[in-house]
């Protein structure tokens, strides 16, 4: 499931701080802050979608990440490579080589660090 780009900044700021009541998830968004109200409702839409979870401190609620970053961030690279490069990685690379202006060294590197995750 793909989060709106509200809700990813949500789930950002929790990964980033673990845990948290809405008032430290508000205070580690950029400015212009948004309203008590708007994260809350986004906590709570990211609850039903199965982002969030809470414990409950009697009327205060706690809430942290039900899924990792490292989860989401593979499910949507993978959404990402099937939906615009045909499943590819190489057709992916060969793109942000051409687009984005990737140097062989920065290729390289990446190569280096892919065979290094791989022992």
């Amino acid at each position: 499931m793909e989060l709106t780009k509200a809700e990813e900044q949500v789930m950002l700021t929790l990964w980033k701080i673990k845990r948290g009541v809405v008032h430290d998830i508000i205070a580690e968004l950029d400015n212009p802050k948004p309203a008590y109200t708007t994260v809350s409702t986004l906590i709570r839409i990211l609850e039903k979608k199965g982002f969030v979870d809470h414990k409950a401190y009697g009327k205060t609620h706690e809430y942290f990440p039900a899924i990792s970053k490292k989860k989401y961030s593979k499910n949507i690279s993978d959404k990402m490579l099937s939906g615009y490069f045909e499943g590819s990685f190489q057709n992916m690379v060969s793109f942000f080589v051409k687009e984005k202006k990737l140097s062989v060294h920065e290729l390289e590197e990446i190569i280096k660090n892919l065979k290094s995750d791989k022992k």
